[in-house]
């Protein structure tokens, strides 16, 4: 056999049995050995993770997508989605928080105070979460006409509304046990979890929204139905792993006790990252509304169909730069900075890598994606024009979401938290209303102000890497 061809099978025998790996969930030491290895190893199953966290909405969107007038079902399945925003901001904001203490202290060898933090950050969402779920359940209408939605949306949309707000707990849990998870270097368990959700979301779907033999049609009810016991199905699973599967994180009964001083000292770390979210989560909801007011249900409906297709191609890439957070969080934690810093410079080139694959894949393949999603012409047209000029800002929003994720991952939550306050309430918002209403863009100045905001944010962000500030926060 040539000797070229020697080489080349052993090259993909290696990333045959790299790829197997960090599929099967390991639980490695990776403050040593190839950083590119280790990084591999994590941003698989994460980018995994991700692109089937954001299924859950292209599930939703193409089923109702083909009910009758389905301009309002999908303008509801959008608008309350960004509503959501608000619960995944507690969430991200609290398993961000758990991966960076959790990896903080995998990296110091002690497992045992790794599993009672994130014990205590469970404690604290169901705490915040119980709350919400209730004020979201009676104000479900009026959340959707705050929104923009015409009162025939809001009146079709409210089950689906108070069924998905409801619900919420799961939501919360999902994400942050899988932060869990990610913050002990076991990516597979949480993207395992996220797989077993959606493929009962995909079962359930049809069978709850046009209904099968015994069981009625619920319409687009059944679309919030079928994805809380999908997510549901899927926090059971990861239950099952923090109490008796393999994963070297246990948990014991003792833990669930309130300990005040680790509450306090990661609510320190999640009370600026929730922020963070939340500030990025308003600003989705005021464009939402935006172009719900100066585009109609049409328009609405486009841009949240251009916005679910955008966020299913860049999920993969949160993924990837939620290795770069676990990669931080560790090598800190060993007093490996430098071995940190190369991890992040490292995510941020592959992150390019495939932003830039998916912007030309994104530009190019707008109709099919659209027209797969709606069959509604004046709704396919708004979503194709929106996604051109998102999809011009891949590469930057890639850059800023692996710098966003590094100073989570060190702890410090206060630097993105201040850079998404600035980019976005103080540029992207005035921008977008500036460009739709001033200079009678409609939607259309809203499409361009996220772009232009997004690079900004990345610009800032990187700037700020390169001062290096993040590598001396104690958590």
């Amino acid at each position: 056999m040539p000797e070229h061809q020697t080489a080349a099978q052993g090259k993909l025998f290696r990333i045959f049995t790299l790829l197997k790996q960090a599929l099967k969930g390991e639980e490695l030491d990776y403050t040593q050995g190839s950083i590119r290895r280790a990084l591999l190893l994590l941003a698989i199953p994460m980018m995994l993770e991700m692109a089937m966290e954001s299924i859950f909405a292209l599930v939703d969107l193409y089923f109702v997508g083909h009910l009758h007038n389905s301009s309002h079902a999908i303008q509801t399945v959008g608008l309350t989605e960004s509503v959501l925003t608000i619960i995944y901001s507690l969430a991200i904001g609290m398993s961000m928080a758990a991966t960076a203490v959790v990896a903080r202290r995998i990296g110091e060898k002690d497992p045992a105070a790794a599993a009672k933090a994130g014990m205590q950050a469970l404690i604290i969402a169901i705490a915040l979460n119980i709350a919400i779920s209730i004020a979201g359940f009676i104000f479900a209408t009026d959340l959707l006409l705050f929104m923009g939605a015409s009162a025939e949306t809001a009146r079709q949309g409210t089950p689906f509304m108070q069924i998905m707000m409801s619900g919420s707990i799961v939501i919360m849990l999902l994400f942050l046990i899988n932060g869990i998870f990610r913050g002990a270097g076991n990516a597979a368990i949480a993207m395992k979890s996220l797989w077993l959700a959606n493929l009962s979301n995909i079962v359930l779907c049809p069978i709850l929204i046009n209904g099968l033999g015994p069981v009625p049609a619920f319409g687009l009810t059944g679309a919030a139905m079928a994805t809380t016991i999908g997510r549901g199905i899927g926090v059971l699973y990861q239950i099952y792993h923090l109490t008796g599967g393999k994963s070297a994180l246990k948990i014991k009964l003792s833990y669930f006790k309130p300990h005040w001083e680790q509450i306090k000292a990661l609510l320190k770390i999640a009370t600026p990252g929730i922020f963070q979210f939340v500030i990025a989560s308003c600003s989705w909801i005021f464009l939402a509304q935006l172009v719900a007011t100066t585009g109609g249900d049409h328009g609405s409906a486009g841009y949240q169909t251009a916005l679910r297709l955008m966020m299913f191609f860049m999920l993969p890439a949160w993924g990837m730069s939620n290795a770069a957070a676990t990669l931080v969080g560790q090598n800190l934690g060993a007093k490996e900075v430098q071995r940190a810093q190369q991890s992040v410079l490292k995510t941020i080139k592959y992150s390019m890598i495939y932003m830039g694959s998916v912007m030309i894949l994104t530009f190019a393949g707008a109709q099919f994606f659209v027209d797969f999603f709606t069959n509604d012409p004046l709704i396919q047209d708004v979503a194709i024009h929106a996604l051109h000029i998102l999809s011009i800002g891949y590469l930057f929003y890639g850059i800023g979401m692996v710098l966003m994720s590094t100073f989570n991952g060190a702890g410090d939550t206060w630097t993105p938290t201040w850079i998404n306050f600035f980019g976005f309430w103080l540029f992207q918002i005035p921008l977008a209303f500036v460009l739709a209403k001033h200079f009678e863009l409609g939607p259309t100045g809203v499409f361009i102000a996220i772009p232009v905001a997004e690079t900004g944010i990345a610009l800032a962000s990187f700037v700020l890497f390169k001062r290096g500030k993040w590598k001396t926060v104690k958590v």
